[in-house]
């Protein structure tokens, strides 16, 4: 599973006991392109990378079916917008070619096994009026592009809603990417649309807590199933 998007994928909820105990059927593949445990930080876009979404779906996912092993491909970049997850896109504050290397890390992690599904986290860097209004066509593109250059072209693609956070009153333009992600969602069998209804932030306003993310992966997994069945 490709876990895509910015700094909410990626994770930024502070690292418990219970986020470093390996579950023995799920993996991470490394920045060196190696499987390993997958434990927090799994990451490595910024340093303040931590907790994230990725485990908690994987476990569920994996304590639901005792014949499957789950790699995690962690890819987000934050912070990064939307037009930077192109072939070619540069992100800046990565130093580093969001789309591009998806790709290449989704290639090697598919010589060991199945890509099943992509999960994308984004909008917060698209949320101002020059960038929303764009943001359907840009989305709906980007989920074509995912399936055919990873040759998955039935791969689920899941959608996580932006946090709602009301110490950050959501601007209009937030309000543009969270409709668009809900029609793109509800137009196709094989993307879902996750809530983010009742989770809960850090105090910079702005990522999930530790707790919430531990929520949203679990109902990633939900969502994926729903399809999936």
């Amino acid at each position: 599973y490709l876990l895509a998007g910015q700094s909410n994928m990626a994770g930024r909820g502070i690292v418990g006991d219970q986020d470093l105990v390996a579950h023995p059927r799920v993996f991470a593949l490394d920045k060196e392109g190696n499987w390993k445990p997958a434990v927090a930080p799994m990451h490595f876009d910024k340093s303040v990378a931590g907790v994230g979404l990725g485990k908690s779906f994987a476990v569920a996912l994996a304590e639901g079916d005792e014949s499957i092993s789950i790699g995690l491909i962690p890819v987000a970049h934050g912070g990064s917008p939307i037009s930077s997850w192109e072939v070619g896109g540069y992100h800046e504050q990565t130093k580093g070619h969001p789309y591009d290397d998806a790709i290449k890390r989704a290639r090697i992690a598919k010589k060991d096994g199945v890509l099943k599904g992509i999960l994308w986290h984004q909008g917060e860097s698209d949320s101002r009026p020059e960038r929303a209004e764009a943001y359907q066509a840009n989305l709906e593109d980007l989920i074509k592009r995912f399936r055919k250059d990873l040759k998955a072209r039935k791969a689920p693609f899941i959608i996580g809603q932006l946090g709602q956070f009301p110490q950050k009153p959501w601007n209009d333009s937030r309000g543009v990417i969270d409709a668009a992600q809900k029609q793109v969602a509800s137009e196709s069998r094989l993307v879902g649309f996750v809530s983010s209804d009742g989770l809960t932030c850090k105090s910079d306003n702005t990522h999930f807590n530790t707790e919430s993310l531990r929520k949203l992966g679990r109902r990633f997994a939900d969502a994926y199933l729903e399809i999936v069945e």
